[in-house]
């Protein structure tokens, strides 16, 4: 909304400095601010209606240390995390870019399927909260509204560059600033995505059933959608399952936004993606506001969730974060790279499929289940070993923070 105000103010009245909202890097420095004044400034007074109305979180007796001590403490604290993305992205995000559309429509739906979890545990007291099956539909729902929107569009295009350009052909004339070189390029709705550590650095999904004889337009639209609804479903669950010990989640989720942020940028720059040999996704640029504003809100709600925690985010935060990263990532081509950025995520998540999956067999074969960790998720494991909670999240944050590393580095490793 500031956005349009001060277009309109520089347009009209020339006053100083009112042309900085034209810059995608100052939109998303001031994103980041006002997301952690909100998270910050009203964080403590959310918590504390959240005490008068006793929406405290009950906690399972795992035979975790410091178990009992959790007992009572406010929940469904995702609400900052939601009110310090929106707020930022509606005051400095072009609002008709069909990016950013889609990332708010994310955040809500996400976090209604998350509050709707929240709400049933604490007020109606049912440990079980939303049913399984009712997220699953919430998740694939969500999938399919990305990816139908990316592939219809028409707004959503990569552009690539033509060699000879037609008289006729729709090219644009771009110029890179460094060298002063010029070449042309054309929007054109494209299937194609990033893929580490191939030689082009591009995976097309119209060819994933061609060795089937397999092609068409609606052939490589059921292969998208599938990939997109797999994406947002375990990227949405692996950040639910994460969110298990004080700042795990907020302070890992921070860093993915941070690397998010960055992939946007330079997908979204022509210079950028040319010299990167990426593919350049116009408009998609706007995206970074976004991002900033996610970064600050994960920050910012970190300074109550850090250890030991004041409030909980509930799946109310947790499902949000995962569906926002996944979507993200989606929107940038970028989805590929999800198992190295979201690779705590991804370990979190894998750890409870083995284990529950081998105790079933082991159960079928023996007679008796027998266990691959001492608990799932993984960061349970360590706290059996006796390792204390806040020494287990720096060192995944760690391990998270050299993950985002190398994804960054992917983008010119083939």
């Amino acid at each position: 909304m500031l956005y349009y105000l001060f277009t309109w103010i520089e347009e009209h009245t020339h006053i100083p400095g009112s042309g900085l909202f034209q810059y995608i890097s100052f939109r998303t420095a001031m994103a980041v601010i006002v997301s952690l004044v909100v998270t910050t400034g009203y964080g403590s007074r959310l918590i504390r209606i959240l005490r008068a109305r006793q929406v405290g979180e009950t906690i399972r007796d795992l035979g975790l240390e410091g178990e009992k001590q959790k007992q009572g403490t406010p929940t469904m604290g995702g609400l900052i995390i939601i009110a310090g993305i929106m707020l930022p992205t509606l005051l400095f995000a072009k609002l008709e870019n069909i990016y950013v559309i889609l990332m708010l429509v994310t955040t809500v739906w996400m976090g209604t399927i998350g509050f709707v979890d929240d709400y049933i545990k604490v007020f109606r007291k049912n440990k079980e909260g939303l049913a399984g099956r009712f997220k699953i539909v919430g998740q694939v729902g969500l999938g399919a509204i990305i990816a139908c929107t990316m592939h219809f569009h028409p707004d959503i295009v990569v552009r690539e560059k033509v060699a000879n350009p037609t008289p006729n052909s729709e090219v644009q004339v771009q110029v890179q600033e460094d060298t002063g070189r010029k070449f042309y390029t054309r929007g054109v709705k494209s299937t194609k995505t990033n893929i580490p550590f191939y030689k082009n650095n591009e995976f097309d999904y119209a060819k994933v059933l061609s060795i089937f004889n397999l092609n068409g337009p609606t052939v490589t639209f059921i292969v998208f959608l599938v990939f997109v609804v797999f994406i947002v479903t375990a990227v949405s669950n692996g950040a639910n399952i994460t969110d298990g010990i004080d700042g795990l989640a907020t302070g890992t989720s921070a860093t993915i936004g941070g690397t998010l942020a960055i992939l946007a940028y330079v997908s979204g720059n022509v210079i950028f993606s040319d010299y990167l040999n990426i593919m350049y996704i116009p408009n998609s640029g706007e995206l970074v506001i976004f991002a900033g504003a996610f970064v600050g809100a994960c920050t910012g709600f970190l300074w109550y969730n850090s250890y030991p925690a004041q409030v909980f985010m509930g799946d109310t935060g947790s499902l949000t974060i995962g569906g926002i990263i996944a979507a993200f990532a989606v929107l940038i081509r970028k989805e590929l790279l999800i198992p190295i950025l979201c690779g705590v995520f991804l370990i979190e998540l894998v750890s409870v499929i083995l284990q529950v999956s081998y105790f079933k067999y082991t159960k079928r074969k023996y007679g008796e289940g027998r266990r691959i960790f001492k608990m799932s998720p993984l960061h349970h494991h360590y706290q059996k070993k006796g390792y204390h909670e806040a020494k287990i999240v720096t060192r995944f944050w760690i391990v998270g923070v050299i993950l985002a590393i190398l994804t960054i580095v992917t983008l010119k490793v083939r």
